[in-house]
């Protein structure tokens, strides 16, 4: 049994998922609220997710964030070193030091069928265990110059088959892809 492992992410237009500090507020600008429909919604997707795989580095921004975004749904962070858990997010989140291919094995004998994988170097990892099944890739309209990569550098070429893209009027350019690994 395997669990299906989706990427839904944002990124600028030059392929950065956060500044090099992690910042993000280049995401939360007021126009980007008010956005109309774009392909598979964030809503849609997280429908489908049974758990959220995420690094210790997105963990730590999503603790800043105003208000939980993934009530409802058990988030495991992939970290090797101590993470400390907010009271109010215990029996919710817990912290895993195991290979992507151990964890996906291990959820899905719990019958997590789809894992929303987040992070730029979990999403890495994932890839690189051939583990990821499809990617949804917010383009955001903005040039960020430098910051964290999205793919970085995965040391191996991964075939993307392109099925559905859709834009909107404030120029969100929405791309999803299957992925194909090598024989």
């Amino acid at each position: 049994m395997s669990s299906k492992c989706s990427v839904y992410i944002a990124a600028s237009v030059d392929g950065f998922i956060a500044k090099l500090d992690g910042d993000i507020e280049w995401l939360l600008k007021p126009e980007y609220t008010s956005t109309d429909k774009l392909g598979l919604s964030y809503e849609e997707f997280i429908s489908t997710i049974d758990a959220i795989v995420m690094g210790r580095k997105s963990f730590e921004k999503a603790l800043t964030f105003e208000s939980w975004y993934y009530e409802g749904t058990p988030v495991v962070v992939l970290s090797s070193r101590g993470v400390s858990i907010p009271a109010h997010l215990h029996g919710k989140v817990t912290i895993e030091n195991r290979s992507p291919k151990e964890l996906v094995s291990r959820l899905a004998s719990q019958g997590k069928t789809h894992l929303y994988v987040d992070g730029g170097v979990t999403i890495q990892r994932f890839l690189q265990a051939w583990l990821i099944d499809e990617i949804t890739i917010t383009q955001i309209p903005v040039l960020l110059g430098s910051g964290i990569p999205l793919f970085g550098s995965i040391g191996m070429e991964i075939s993307l088959n392109h099925f559905e893209t859709t834009s909107t009027k404030n120029g969100f350019v929405q791309t999803r892809y299957r992925v194909t690994y090598p024989a």
